[in-house]
């Protein structure tokens, strides 16, 4: 093993796969499905959040990842640190969903304007934006690809 003698920090990526669930994404319906087991059903009607699924080119899952958590009506979506993950988990593809604790599921302007940014993200790296769900509670799910607007 070489040493060096720098006081830069060392960068090392990892994948390490473990004995876990692996879920096929064939629908939007899998999504809501798969997202619905990560948003805490304490604070779904409370807070906004947004959580990431990453996927291999199968349209298998890698994993998931919960990107940020905000107030009731906003939260903070960095397209750079979703890229970042993608890439370093090689991700072939991946599903943006947020929830909105309000329980409407109309899209409004500012996620059909992130929905069109991270898209253009991805395919600057050559990955698939697949769908942005919004989800509620009680009323389910509603799918940007269901709707042509992905």
């Amino acid at each position: 093993m070489k040493t060096y003698k720098s006081n830069l920090p060392e960068i090392i990526l990892k994948y390490k796969k473990g004995d876990t669930k692996k879920v096929k994404i064939t629908s939007s319906q899998d999504c809501y499905n798969v997202f619905m087991e990560f948003y805490d059903q304490d604070t779904i009607e409370l807070n906004e959040s947004v959580i990431i699924l990453y996927l291999n080119s199968g349209n298998n899952t890698i994993g998931w990842q919960k990107h940020s958590s905000g107030g009731m009506t906003q939260t903070v979506i960095d397209i750079r640190l979703i890229m970042t993950t993608a890439l370093q988990c090689g991700a072939s593809s991946l599903i943006l969903s947020h929830n909105h604790p309000s329980g409407q599921l109309k899209a409004s302007p500012e996620d059909e304007n992130i929905t069109k940014r991270v898209k253009q993200a991805c395919e600057a790296l050559n990955i698939k934006l697949l769908d942005h769900i919004i989800v509620t509670p009680e009323s389910g799910y509603y799918s940007f690809s269901d709707e042509g607007k992905i």
